[in-house]
């Protein structure tokens, strides 16, 4: 029999840490009969299928399989960096689009374009003019809207292919998302169909003033790097127009706004309740305007504008509009310390109840909230009912809805696999198999609240159980904004888990800037990223005046992105609390991060040299006296490996010892079986080597 620590680094990158098997991406016919979502076959299966479930009888029937059709094939450059920018695990059908009735899907596999009859349970290949992205359904189905070598191009399910809009310019699209949107805007598309299906909506984007960084491969000297547009903090940004095109006739429109003022596309919407809608925000990210457009025209009204002295933090799939036309978003209520969900410019929910996203808006509203940091729920609005919680049990919790049914998507501390329940009328009908593999080992997280700032935290032990002597400590952050990892599912704990079972004490902190607690927890962190680490030393040291058995002479940290500059920063500032730091994909300059991102938090660098060298690690290389592993992907290209690179020039012209591992081929997120297993191995050789365990 396997022993379940050395099979579980196997086990965890086989599975794609797990998620390979686990049904998602929702979609309910508005009739709600029928389910349609994505699955691979099987937990160790990386290739991902569509699928719909029948509601009345709860059988589940696959609609395609990319396997019986062809292997996975060369990607576009295009679907390539969505994949990046989403995180996408899965290979096959990673994304899909249906009418409104949702009686078919459109799809690309390697660049090829597919139709779904979502009733009949069927799929065939389309002609295309080329390698396809983003195709997407007209409401009622009769055309696509897709993006072919950055042209936006409409084909008639029976019918030719008419092109739109194209550029000869290298440097500039149509119909797609730029970097920044896709990264840290959550706006992953760049064109949308009219209610009416005679209009599309689609960005312009001209990346020519954007500088060019290269992504070499070091192992194949012949071959020429890679170049990417990358709008480093304080750089030029992409231009980004929006026009409408009249689909019969071909004219176009230019949306217009005060794009000197407001030079950031965040959200477009247009749908049955009302004019096209679009937010825009200034490039300070202190100020937001939602705008009224007149499609015909293209000149825009004033529908809400909202400012704040520190930013803007944008809501997720909001703004949105109800049947009846108001405009549902979420906004910071800075005196109640709320994100509340706002309904025709009022707010809806109550001080404390954290909303996080707006999921879908028609008669009533479905949204996630948290009342506290640890849980997410899944709630909805009613001008009749008000709000209510739908989700039960303690964990992490999702859904989507259309008529009287709703999916119910779970993930809590009772199983490491997620559940989607079926939904109608309240009552559960139906579940979607997961076919995700079982764990080798079983999370125990103890939750805890420690210090003066409450600090959300999570404490991982050997098989769960108090020990009889003091431990090794190792934290485990993320930390940074947005970046909550103290949750109650208990497949978010499985890693650290893994390393406790190790010897180590393993101690997750949430500290300032992580989401979930409200405005002015997250501008805890404006001007000065080092504040996160203070509530790492926070932690650690409430923790140990309570628990007797943590070894406070031997802590380790490690962190990957937001992670890895905390550990960074740890052993450098803090050599007196730890002991030893793994360090992955660091951001150690800030100045060689992203302009939306960085300069939200920190400012121009221009403007604000002193909060980027407060941000920044490579300053104090040559104060480094603990052990140090650097680790970077050398294809990274959201946090580039030159950044990794120039800590350890520092640390060697400073004449301090330290281990870097690069690996070739890797990006920010690794999706090599051999790559995600052997980093976990790495890593424990080097703590437990490190920290005597």
């Amino acid at each position: 029999m396997s022993d379940p620590l050395d099979e579980f680094p196997r086990q965890i990158a086989r599975t794609r840490r797990f998620s390979l098997g686990a049904p998602r991406s929702f979609t309910v016919a508005p009739d709600g009969g029928r389910v349609a979502f994505l699955r691979t076959k099987a937990g160790d299966d990386p290739v991902s299928c569509l699928w719909t479930l029948d509601v009345a009888s709860g059988a589940e029937r696959l609609v395609f399989d990319p396997v019986a059709e062809e292997a996975e094939g060369e990607l576009t450059e295009a679907e390539r960096a969505r994949r990046e920018r989403a995180r996408e695990q899965s290979s096959g059908v990673t994304r899909y689009a249906t009418d409104r009735e949702a009686r078919r899907a459109v799809f690309t596999v390697a660049g090829r374009l597919y139709l779904a009859d979502l009733i009949e349970g069927s799929a065939r290949e389309l002609a295309s003019p080329g390698a396809v992205d983003d195709p997407r359904l007209d409401p009622a189905g009769a055309q696509i809207a897709l993006v072919v070598n950055g042209g936006l191009h409409v084909r008639e399910l029976e019918g030719g292919n008419r092109l739109l809009a194209a550029d000869d310019e290298h440097g500039t699209y149509w119909g797609l998302p730029e970097f920044v949107a896709a990264e840290e805007m959550d706006r992953h598309r760049g064109h949308w169909w009219s209610p009416d299906g005679t209009k599309i909506a689609a960005t312009h984007v001209d990346e020519r003033d954007v500088q060019v960084w290269y992504i070499g491969d070091p192992t194949a000297p012949d071959a020429p790097p890679r170049a990417v547009r990358y709008p480093q903090a304080g750089t030029t940004d992409a231009t980004v127009e929006l026009w409408v095109f009249d689909v019969a006739t071909g004219d176009r429109t230019e949306v217009r706004w005060d794009r000197r003022a407001f030079p950031y596309l965040a959200r477009v919407v247009w749908d049955e309740g009302g004019p096209l809608l679009i937010l825009v925000e200034g490039r300070d990210q202190r100020a937001i305007q939602l705008l009224e457009v007149d499609d015909a025209t293209g000149t825009t009204m004033l529908a809400e504008e909202h400012t704040d002295p520190e930013w803007i933090e944008l809501p997720v799939e909001a703004p949105a509009r109800l049947a009846d036309g108001r405009v549902v978003t979420i906004a910071a209520d800075r005196g109640a310390d709320t994100y509340r969900l706002m309904v025709g410019g009022e707010p809806v929910t109550p001080p404390g109840l954290q909303v996080r996203t707006v999921i879908s808006a028609n008669t009533g509203v479905l949204f996630r909230a948290s009342e506290e940091p640890t849980e997410i729920h899944l709630w909805r609005w009613t001008s009749e009912g008000g709000h209510a919680r739908l989700s039960v049990a303690p964990g992490v919790h999702s859904g989507v809805e259309g008529s009287n049914v709703l999916v119910l998507a779970s993930a809590t501390l009772e199983d490491a696999s997620s559940t989607a329940t079926i939904f109608r009328d309240g009552v559960p009908v139906a579940s979607i198999e997961n076919r995700s593999e079982h764990p080798v080992l079983e999370a125990h997280p103890t939750f805890l609240s420690l210090g003066e700032r409450e600090l959300r935290a999570a404490l991982l032990l050997p098989n769960g159980r108090e020990p009889e002597a003091p431990l090794p400590v190792l934290m485990d952050p993320y930390g940074g904004p947005r970046g909550a990892r103290v949750l109650k599912a208990a497949g978010a704990h499985l890693v650290s888990q893994w390393f406790a079972d190790q010897g180590f004490a393993v101690l997750v902190v949430d500290g300032r800037g992580v989401d979930g607690r409200g405005p002015a927890w997250d501008r805890g962190v404006y001007r000065d990223f080092s504040v996160t680490l203070d509530d790492q030393v926070d932690g650690l040291q409430a923790a140990a005046a309570t628990l007797g058995y943590l070894d406070l002479s031997r802590v380790g940290i490690r962190g990957w992105s937001f992670g890895g500059l905390l550990s960074a920063m740890a052993v450098l500032r803090r050599p007196d609390v730890f002991h030893a730091a793994v360090v992955g994909a660091p951001v150690t300059d800030q100045r060689l991060y992203d302009t939306f991102y960085t300069e939200r938090y920190l400012g121009r660098p221009d403007d604000e040299p002193a909060a980027y060298l407060r941000s920044s690690p490579i300053r104090d290389a040559a104060t480094l006296e603990r052990p140090m592993l650097l680790i970077h992907g050398v294809a990274d290209d959201n946090v580039f490996v030159a950044n990794t690179l120039r800590l350890s020039t520092a640390l060697f012209e400073a004449g301090r010892h330290h281990e870097l591992l690069l690996i070739p081929n890797a990006t920010h997120m690794t999706r090599s079986d051999a790559v995600t297993e052997n980093l976990l191995r790495v890593q424990l050789e080097f703590l437990t080597r490190s920290l005597g365990v």
